[in-house]
């Protein structure tokens, strides 16, 4: 803890400034949570939140172990083993031996998988632009500066 000049404590961890609505962060949480629910809707695959986010990181950062999968999704090992045998039966991915130690197994993305996710990006990103086409030049330009910030504010978090 810090002093400030008025000798009042100060907190090191605080931000140096918040929002002019104490309320924003609380608003922001809920609509985010509302529209990430939305687009899972809209997307139609079938598959749970779990199994699509985690086909969604092997696609990005595979092929993965399970342990790393488990980390990557921040979920428990067993957890990770039993949403790969969701996707293994479902054919979005395969389990191979490692190619530097065959004791290892890898898990990739079959062809099938990376079809399935382009085809939900594809009905999420429609859904969104359905909906843009409605609003005026001005909020437009408000979402284009509010992606931006919001790319900024998470982009600490983007390998955690």
């Amino acid at each position: 803890m810090l002093t400030s000049s008025a000798h009042e404590p100060v907190d090191e961890a605080a931000p140096a400034a918040g929002p002019a609505d104490p309320e924003l962060p609380a608003r922001l949480r809920l609509v985010v949570t509302r529209l990430a629910r939305r687009l899972r809707q809209e997307s139609g695959s079938g598959l749970s939140p779990s199994l699509t986010a985690a086909l969604s990181s092997l696609e990005r950062h595979g092929p993965l172990t399970p342990s790393e999968l488990a980390v990557r999704e921040r979920v428990q090992r067993p957890t990770a083993t039993r949403i790969l045998a969701g996707l293994d039966a479902a054919g979005l991915v395969v389990r191979e031996p490692d190619a530097r130690d065959g004791r290892v197994v890898r898990v990739r993305v079959t062809p099938a998988g990376r079809a399935l996710l382009r085809r939900l990006r594809g009905r999420k990103t429609a859904y969104l632009a359905r909906r843009m086409r409605r609003l005026e030049p001005e909020e437009i330009a408000t979402l284009e500066r509010a992606a931006a910030t919001l790319e900024r504010l998470l982009g600490e978090d983007v390998d955690r």
